[in-house]
C-alpha cells in the first residue's frame, strides 16, 4: 500500500505543534477498515481535547497574562453545577462591564469549573489579561477568596494547565472560552518528510532534535514523541517547538 506522511502544523504563538502521520493512496475495490477500540477511541479524543485547548490557550495568552481563581465562602457555595456556571457567567459580565467603563481592551479568557471531590465545593479557574488590579477584580467577584499567578511558560509553554483545565466532568465539558479568541494557523503538507526522516525521529526522539529542527528553521524543539501503530504499523508522531528569539543564537 503506497503512503505517504503528511505533517499538520498549528501555529500557537511562540510555538509550533507538529502531527506527522501515514496517508495512503486511495485503493480500488473494497478494503478492509480498522476501528479503534472503544478505550482506544477515548485516550484519543481526550488527548484531542486537551492539545486543542492548549493551543488556543498559546495562541492567546502571555506571560504577561494571569490564571486567576474563584472560590467560594462555604455558605455561598453553588447547589448544582448549574448554579456555578451561573454565578461564574455573572461574574464576567460585570467583569465585561467593568472593563468597558475604564475603557480596557475588550476581555478574553478561558474559564473551567470544578466541584471539590472531598467537600464538593466548586471552584473556577480563569486565564485572563493581566492589566486590572486584583483587589478589583476579588471585588467584582464577591462570593469568596481568589488567587492570580502570572502565567509561567516553560520550554512547553503552559501544557500542564491546559491539559488540567480540559478535564472533563462525565459528559459535561468543564470549559468555556470567549468569542473573540483567535484560532491557530494550521497549515498542512504531504510528503515533505521522508520514511526515512520519520524513521529517523521514531528512532532517536528528542535526542534526534538537531535533525528535527533542520525541518522547521527557527524554532527549538522542546518535545518529541512518536509510536508505531498497532494496526497498520505505520509511525505516528507528534512534534513540540518552541520559536528561538531573533537576538539568541544558542538554544534557549
Amino acid at each position: 500500500m503506497r503512503c505517504l506522511y503528511r505533517e499538520k502544523k498549528y501555529y500557537c504563538g511562540d510555538y509550533l505543534e507538529v502531527e506527522v502521520y501515514p496517508v495512503f493512496a486511495k485503493q480500488r475495490g473494497r478494503v478492509k477498515k480498522y476501528r479503534e477500540s472503544t478505550e482506544t477511541q477515548k485516550r484519543l479524543n481526550k488527548r484531542n481535547a486537551e492539545r486543542r485547548l492548549v493551543r488556543l490557550i498559546h495562541t492567546n495568552f502571555s506571560d504577561s497574562d494571569i490564571r486567576f481563581d474563584l472560590t467560594y465562602e462555604p455558605a455561598k457555595n453553588p447547589g448544582t453545577f448549574d448554579e456555578a456556571l451561573r454565578h461564574l457567567q455573572n461574574f464576567l459580565r460585570r467583569l465585561k462591564r467593568y472593563r468597558i467603563k475604564h475603557e480596557l481592551p475588550e476581555l478574553k479568557y478561558i474559564a473551567s469549573t470544578e466541584r471539590g471531590s472531598r467537600k464538593g465545593r466548586f471552584h473556577h479557574h480563569l486565564i485572563i489579561q493581566g492589566d486590572m488590579n486584583l483587589n478589583e477584580l476579588a471585588k467584582i467577584w464577591g462570593k469568596g477568596y481568589t488567587s492570580a499567578l502570572p502565567l509561567q511558560f516553560t520550554d512547553t509553554g503552559v501544557s500542564d494547565l491546559g491539559v488540567y483545565m480540559a478535564k472533563e466532568d462525565g459528559k459535561t465539558k468543564r470549559w468555556s472560552s470567549s468569542k473573540n479568541l483567535k484560532q491557530p494557523k494550521v497549515v498542512e503538507s504531504t510528503g515533505r518528510l521522508s520514511h526515512k526522516k520519520v524513521n529517523e525521529i521514531y528512532q532517536f526522539g528528542i535526542d534526534g532534535r538537531n535533525e528535527v529542527e533542520k525541518n522547521f528553521k527557527g524554532y527549538c524543539a522542546k518535545e518529541i514523541k512518536a509510536q508505531v501503530n498497532d494496526v497498520n504499523g505505520y509511525i505516528y508522531a507528534f512534534l513540540f517547538l518552541k520559536k528561538l528569539k531573533p537576538d539568541k543564537r544558542r538554544r534557549l
